[in-house]
């Protein structure tokens, strides 16, 4: 019996009034603490989705650099450059080039 008195005290001094005022603080500091939580659970799901778009983005660019690289060095070779010239009517060297030197240095 007296137990249970004792118990039943012990919720009666934390369940009155002035009790509960005290303890006001505490509870706005748990809002807090839960709405900080909230925050930034969304912010961590937000940066995940702009480091997901922006790597399928590096992908992509990183293909299209290959491509146009494998163009260019297609593109650059001797037989494709004849190709490339022969509509503008120029041809390729048969002979040596001629060295010009400046006899007016020495």
């Amino acid at each position: 019996m007296e137990q249970a008195k004792k118990r039943k005290y012990k919720w009666n001094r934390w369940l009155n009034y002035q009790s509960i005022v005290k303890q006001i603080p505490f509870f706005l500091f748990l809002a807090l603490l839960a709405v900080v939580y909230i925050y930034n659970g969304h912010n961590a799901d937000k940066t995940i989705r702009h480091i997901g778009k922006a790597s399928s983005e590096l992908k992509d660019l990183q293909g299209e650099y290959k491509s146009v690289t494998g163009d260019v060095l297609l593109r650059s070779r001797q037989s494709e450059m004849v190709e490339t010239v022969k509509p503008l009517g120029l041809k390729e060297l048969t002979t040596e080039p001629v060295i010009l030197v400046d006899s007016t240095k020495e």
